[in-house]
């Protein structure tokens, strides 16, 4: 029941906070609590940090750092958004690098981009890759538009829901973050229909 009771209290945090930092024992490793923490964190739209603490106990080589990052990435697929950073608050070992970097994702969490260059940007992923088709049927990207903020919200105008594939979705996405950013944050994405006249 104590494990209960933190993971209620820490969806009450998170449900209060724009950012959520998501603390991981360097030593212990990535627990459950973690894992439900991050999905709800996740699930909320609320940008994230990884935060590795006692960093200071690992014995490290030059590979540590990089197969703890990829461990982190792999056991939370979903938040390949969010950045890692490693501090140890015992030795006060890079713990400025939180609030660097809880205000650069909260400025992402917040950032507005113009529907012109939104679309530019699809137009071209588009040409590069044509979105998918069914019984000769081609899902077709009318135009998109950003609807709010915290977290990024686009509204994607298209021909049909049915069309839509996940992967597509995932190729918009990283379309998005290649050239806007939106570090630590998740996007979302609302389809809607228009007949075509």
């Amino acid at each position: 029941t104590v494990e209960k009771y933190s993971v209620i209290r820490s969806m009450a945090a998170v449900d209060r906070a724009d950012v959520v930092l998501i603390v991981i024992d360097a030593k212990e490793g990535i627990t459950e609590q973690d894992t439900k923490v991050a999905g709800i964190a996740h699930d909320e739209g609320k940008a994230c940090v990884f935060v590795i603490n006692k960093w200071d106990l690992i014995e490290k080589d030059n590979k540590t750092l990089g197969n703890y990052t990829k461990e982190v990435k792999e056991k939370f697929p979903f938040m390949m958004y969010a950045p890692v950073i490693f501090v140890s608050a015992k030795t006060n070992q890079r713990m400025n690098k939180i609030l660097e970097t809880v205000e650069y994702v909260a400025s992402e969490h917040a950032k507005r981009v113009s529907t012109s260059a939104l679309n530019d940007v699809i137009g071209e992923a588009v040409m590069l890759n044509q979105p998918p088709s069914d019984k000769g049927k081609r899902l077709r990207i009318y135009y998109i538009t950003q609807v709010s903020v915290k977290p990024p919200t686009f509204v994607m105008f298209i021909n049909e829901k049915k069309l839509t594939h996940f992967s597509y979705t995932r190729y918009i996405e990283n379309q998005i973050r290649t050239t806007f950013g939106f570090r630590g944050t998740p996007i979302h994405f609302i389809y809607r229909e228009r007949k075509e006249k």
